[in-house]
């Protein structure tokens, strides 16, 4: 589950990032994110504070490795 505390996070679902799929969700909003679900997140100008909740085991899988930062 995902609140958003502060600014404008921007989240889509795709296998490719596809800024015309982002919707905007202000402060105040949340979020429950289904598992397992290909998706993406953006945040633009500004500050944008996020509160992440989930039940673990959790962790972040890129569908394109090579679009992970940390291997670069």
């Amino acid at each position: 589950m995902y609140t958003v505390l502060s600014g404008t996070w921007y989240l889509g679902f795709g296998e490719k990032f596809d800024p015309a799929k982002l919707r905007a969700y202000p402060a105040g909003s949340a979020y429950v994110l289904p598992a397992n679900v290909p998706h993406l997140h953006q945040f633009t100008k500004g500050e944008t504070i996020i509160q992440y909740h989930a039940v673990g085991p959790s962790g972040i899988t890129f569908v394109d490795s090579a679009d992970d930062p940390r291997k670069k």
